[in-house]
C-alpha cells in the first residue's frame, strides 16, 4: 500500500485491495454454497439439516472469527505508523487467540447439539442430518479460526491476492470431498448431507497449512517471522485484539445470526418452506460477498490512513467505499428479480420448493442496497477502531426492530413466512442509516483533530 494524493489515485487502489478479497470471499463462501447445492441435489430432508445445522453453525463462527477480524486494523494501523517490530507479537497472540476459540466451538457442539435440535420440532431424519453435520464441522473448527488469524494478517499487509490464491483452492477441495462423501463415490460412504460437514472440516485443515507454508516461505511475511521464537500468552495484547475484536464479533453475530433465526422460526412452516428460505439465503449470501468484499478493503485503507494520521485520506477512503457498493448493488437487485426462477432451478427440481423460493428471491431483492450501505460503513468504522457503539446500534437494528418487525408480521398479518423477510429489510434499512450517522460523526471527530 501507498499514499494517494486523487480520487482515481483512491479508486484504483481500492479495486486493487477488494478485487482479491472479492475472490477470496467468494471462494471461501463457495465452501457453504456447495454444501448447501450438492446437499439440494442430494435430497429435501438432507437440504433442510444441512440448512438447520448451519443456521446454528454459521452465527456462531461468523460472531467468534470477528474477533480476529481486529488483527486487520491493528496491524494496517502498525505498517502505516512505521512500527513494524511490533507486528509479529500482534499476529502470534492472534493464533494463541484462534486455538482457543476454535476448540471452544469444538466442545461447545459436542456438549449441546442434542438440546439445540431437541427444541425444534424437526422429523426425525432432517434432525439426524442437522446433528452430524454440526459434529463434522466442529472437527474443522481449529483450523478454520487460526486461518482467519493469519489471512487478516496477510490482508493488513495489502497482499490481500495471496489471501485469494489460498481461498480460490478451497472452493475446487470441498467440492471434490462433497462428490466423494455426500453421494458415496468412488468407494467412500453415501453420508448425504452430513458428508457435507466432513468435506468441509477437511477442506479447512488443507487451507490451513497452505496458509503456514506460504506465510513461513514467502516474502513479505517470511521477514516477520510469525513462526519462530514464539511469544508466551500476552494477556495485555489479548485485551487489545479482544476490546475491538469483540464489538466486531457480536456485530457480526447480530448480522447473521438474524437470519439464522429466521431460518430456525421457520420451522414451523414444514421442510418445504426451510428448503426454499434456503435456497434464497444461500444465494443472496453469495451477492452478498460483494459489499462485504468492499468492507474489508474499506478497513485495511481507512485504517492504514489514520495510523498515518491522514484522516482527509480515510474519510475519502470511507465514502468511495460506499459509493462503490450502492452501485454494484443495483445489479445484485437486478439477478435477484429477473433470474429468480433459474436461480431456484438450480438448486431443486421439486415443483413446490421452486414456487416458494421464487417469491423469497423477490424479497432478497428489494434489501441490496440497505446491505451495500451498511457493509462498508462498518467496514470503514473498523478502520478507525470505532467499534462498541457500533455494535449496540447493529444490536437495536436486527434484534429489536428487525425480528420483532418479522414476527408481527409473520404471526398476526395474512404475510406469513413472507413476513420474517420484511423484517429482514427493516433491519437492515435500520441498521444503513444508524450506522452511517455513526460514520459522519466519526470524521467530524478526526477532522477537528
Amino acid at each position: 500500500m501507498f499514499e494517494t494524493k486523487t480520487r482515481p489515485e483512491k479508486f484504483k487502489m481500492l479495486l486493487k485491495i477488494t478485487s482479491p478479497i472479492l475472490v477470496t470471499q467468494i471462494a471461501m463462501y463457495l465452501v457453504t454454497f456447495f454444501d448447501i447445492y450438492m446437499t439440494s441435489r442430494y435430497g429435501t430432508e438432507d437440504l433442510a439439516g444441512v440448512s438447520i445445522g448451519s443456521s446454528f453453525w454459521f452465527p456462531v463462527y461468523i460472531g467468534l472469527a470477528g474477533i480476529l477480524m481486529s488483527i486487520t486494523p491493528i496491524v494496517a494501523q502498525l505498517m502505516g505508523a512505521k512500527r513494524k517490530n511490533e507486528v509479529k507479537d500482534a499476529v502470534q497472540q492472534g493464533i494463541y487467540l484462534a486455538i482457543f476459540l476454535g476448540l471452544l466451538v469444538f466442545f461447545f457442539f459436542l456438549t449441546a447439539i442434542d438440546s439445540l435440535i431437541g427444541i425444534m420440532d424437526l422429523e426425525p431424519a432432517v434432525a439426524g442430518v442437522a446433528k452430524e453435520y454440526i459434529f463434522a464441522l466442529s472437527l474443522g473448527a481449529v483450523p478454520l479460526f487460526v486461518y482467519n488469524a493469519l489471512r487478516s494478517y496477510i490482508d493488513a499487509l495489502g497482499s490481500t491476492r495471496i489471501s485469494m490464491i489460498i481461498s480460490l483452492l478451497s472452493a475446487p477441495i470441498n467440492v471434490f470431498f462433497n462428490y466423494l462423501l455426500i453421494f458415496g463415490n468412488w468407494g467412500f460412504p453415501e453420508l448425504g448431507g452430513a458428508g457435507a460437514g466432513y468435506a468441509s472440516a477437511i477442506t479447512y485443515w488443507i487451507v490451513l497449512f497452505i496458509a503456514a507454508w506460504i506465510i513461513h516461505s514467502l516474502q513479505p511475511f517470511k521477514e516477520f517471522g510469525i513462526f519462530k521464537n514464539w511469544a508466551r500468552v500476552s494477556f495485555a495484547r489479548f485485551k487489545e485484539i479482544c476490546l475491538i475484536g469483540i464489538p466486531i464479533g457480536i456485530s457480526l453475530f447480530a448480522e447473521t445470526s438474524i437470519f439464522s433465526a429466521v431460518t430456525l422460526m421457520m420451522s414451523t412452516y414444514g421442510t418445504i418452506t426451510i428448503a426454499a428460505h434456503q435456497i434464497a439465503i444461500n444465494f443472496t449470501s453469495l451477492l452478498y460477498m460483494l459489499p462485504l468484499s468492499i468492507s474489508m478493503g474499506a478497513t485495511i485503507l481507512v485504517g492504514f490512513e489514520v495510523g498515518a494520521r491522514r484522516f482527509g485520506d480515510a474519510r475519502q477512503y470511507s465514502w468511495l467505499s460506499v459509493a462503490a457498493a450502492v452501485g454494484f448493488s443495483f445489479v445484485s437487485a437486478c439477478i435477484l428479480f429477473f433470474m429468480r426462477e433459474p436461480i431456484a432451478r438450480l438448486y431443486t427440481s421439486d415443483p413446490q420448493v421452486i414456487a416458494l423460493a421464487v417469491q423469497f428471491l423477490v424479497f432478497a431483492a428489494l434489501f441490496q442496497l440497505s446491505d451495500a450501505i451498511q457493509a462498508p460503513v462498518q467496514g470503514a468504522l473498523r478502520g478507525y477502531k470505532d467499534v462498541n457503539i457500533t455494535f449496540v446500534m447493529a444490536l437495536i437494528s436486527y434484534w429489536v426492530i428487525g425480528l420483532p418487525v418479522g414476527y408481527l408480521l409473520a404471526s398476526f398479518t395474512g404475510f406469513e413466512a413472507f413476513g420474517y423477510w420484511i423484517g429482514l429489510i427493516a433491519g437492515l434499512t435500520a441498521g444503513a442509516a444508524t450506522l452511517s450517522i455513526r460514520l459522519l460523526a466519526i470524521q467530524k471527530k478526526m477532522a477537528m483533530q
